[in-house]
């Protein structure tokens, strides 16, 4: 491809707390993504994956090497500015999916559409599209509690969508969820790298979705093993 990279990581370390009690869970990994890409990151409970995808993601920053999204370095950003860098490059989908108990399947959305600038009359229009898309058009009105384990998976992958952010994080998107569902969730994560070019990637030990992959990339006790 001769896209430009939409995620390039370079030699990044994490590590968590200082002295004695310091933990490196990331020990200078290098990883990247293309645009239209559907990559699984794979490894055992406490590998990095997630420490990882949350560098990615903009929710922490690494201790050192360099991250860049669509060129931009965001590993030296100050903390304040990753709330912006994340609205700006990220929609994550979230394994407990945090949808906001209270507000139906179309507030849900249209929430970060207007964190995002929209108006509020487009950003309902937006939230209904998308909610289209995911195969929830009977259920806009709906709230969380009203939905099951795969609706509101499906509504958290809507929400990751709105505003069409470059880069689709999802960390562990199927391990609440049975077969069907979880194959479901994955083939729409697959959809939205191959016809919108979404880059999306995966964090999963899910071994029934590894056949969606583009690649599969192994991590363990911080390092990048193989693909």
């Amino acid at each position: 491809m001769n896209q430009q990279v939409a995620v390039d990581v370079k030699n990044v370390t994490k590590t968590y707390g200082s002295g004695a009690t310091a933990y490196t869970a990331l020990k200078g990994v290098d990883f990247h993504a293309e645009p239209g890409e559907f990559v699984m990151l794979s490894g055992p409970s406490g590998s990095g994956k997630t420490t990882l995808l949350s560098i990615l993601g903009c929710v922490l920053s690494p201790s050192s090497g360099y991250v860049g999204l669509l060129g931009e370095d965001i590993s030296v950003a100050k903390e304040k500015d990753l709330p912006r860098l994340r609205l700006q490059y990220v929609g994550f989908v979230f394994q407990a999916h945090n949808l906001l108990a209270s507000l139906t399947a179309t507030e849900n959305i249209a929430m970060l559409l207007r964190l995002r600038g929209w108006d509020q009359k487009d950003a309902v229009k937006e939230a209904h599209h998308l909610l289209d898309q995911v195969d929830l058009s009977d259920k806009y009105h709906s709230r969380p509690g009203e939905l099951s384990g795969g609706q509101r998976q499906r509504v958290a992958i809507a929400r990751a969508l709105a505003g069409s952010p470059p880069v689709i994080l999802a960390d562990e998107p199927t391990a609440a969820l049975d077969a069907h569902n979880g194959l479901r969730i994955t083939e729409i994560l697959r959809e939205l790298a191959k016809e919108h070019g979404h880059t999306v990637v995966v964090v999963t030990h899910d071994n029934r979705i590894f056949h969606l992959g583009d690649r599969i990339v192994r991590i363990e006790d911080g390092l990048i093993l193989k693909e």
